[in-house]
């Protein structure tokens, strides 16, 4: 199923995601379908949590001494660790006729949805918590409406068209659900009743939408209208994250605020093993910079935003009395 490059079997692999909330290993949509595909692939490695960087489009990555794969590059960590023979799902599904069509709705239209939904459809708490609950308040708020503002651009939600958009939005998102849970019937996967990219992806979505989620939420309700995905989801979520305390489970640490990201962990029960001092790569230096100057840079970010949104009123920001009276406690 999986490929395990022979040179690296004895070496260790870090994943570094965002906190745990909500009952999750990582409440980050975009982290945990990272964990699941691991987990699925029953591939060894270490759980750390970096929150020093909120908004970094790195985040996830998985490092095993010089070697790194971030998120941001080549289509994501899970493409980088197949391309680079590491583990690999997907080799006997991509060839399948539905392929493509499935991916297509779960990374696009309900990747959109759950995007949607944390951050502009509900009250906006799960996100804050997710991201920003690190941060001081200051801070932390003015980040979050900023990424407010950026997920309706990146959405193409002005003023005029937010209610159509709103429905474009759960309607295609009931399009997919229903899709998926005919694919789905009562298989325990979505193909051949074996693990690919695919189920590690739509199940971290379910599980976001389903523990993340206020009740109020109109994906929420949506999605349990598919009693067999809901099934699948927990059934899944108990043998793969509620099981994970055994020895061959990953280890969980938090990466200190002082930290840079790409600072290895230790064994959270033990000290860690001593090692052969390395000379730093160009990348850990450019990342040892990062940490030294993140909250200058944060700032100079509010201040810029404060001076940029300035020139608009509150209609162009969409940002209502309501938005403005989130409390984050």
């Amino acid at each position: 199923m999986e490929q395990v490059v022979g040179e690296r079997e004895a070496e260790e692999f870090t994943v570094v995601a965002r906190k745990p909330y909500f009952d999750l290993p990582t409440a980050c949509p975009i982290c945990l379908p990272l964990f699941i595909y691991l987990k699925l692939a029953h591939f060894p490695f270490r759980l750390s949590f970096n929150s020093i960087f909120p908004d970094s489009d790195q985040i996830p990555y998985v490092e095993s001494g010089t070697y790194v794969a971030y998120n941001n590059e080549n289509s994501g960590v899970v493409e980088c660790l197949k391309k680079d023979g590491i583990v690999d799902l997907d080799s006997e599904f991509q060839s399948a006729p539905d392929w493509v069509s499935i991916q297509a709705m779960i990374n696009s239209w309900l990747a959109d949805a759950l995007t949607y939904e944390l951050w502009v459809g509900t009250d906006g708490r799960s996100a804050y918590k997710i991201y920003y609950s690190d941060l001081s308040w200051p801070i932390g708020k003015v980040l979050f409406l900023k990424q407010v503002y950026s997920v309706k651009q990146r959405l193409g939600i002005t003023k005029d068209n937010a209610e159509h958009r709103e429905d474009e939005i759960y309607r295609r998102a009931k399009i997919a659900y229903g899709a998926l849970s005919t694919k789905l019937g009562e298989q325990n996967f979505l193909f051949d009743d074996r693990p690919s990219s695919l189920d590690a992806t739509f199940l971290g979505h379910v599980l976001v939408t389903l523990h993340a989620l206020p009740d109020t939420s109109v994906l929420r309700s949506k999605l349990l209208e598919h009693d067999n995905i809901v099934r699948y989801a927990e059934k899944l979520k108990t043998e793969l994250i509620e099981s994970g305390s055994s020895s061959s489970g990953p280890q969980f640490r938090s990466v200190p605020s002082s930290s840079t990201p790409r600072k290895g962990p230790s064994n959270w029960s033990s000290k860690p093993k001593s090692k052969p001092k390395r000379e730093k790569t160009e990348e850990e230096k450019t990342f040892k910079r990062r940490a030294k100057y993140f909250l200058a840079a944060q700032l100079l970010a509010v201040l810029l935003f404060l001076s940029v949104m300035g020139g608009y009123d509150s209609g162009d920001l969409e940002l209502d009395d309501e938005d403005e009276g989130i409390s984050f406690n």
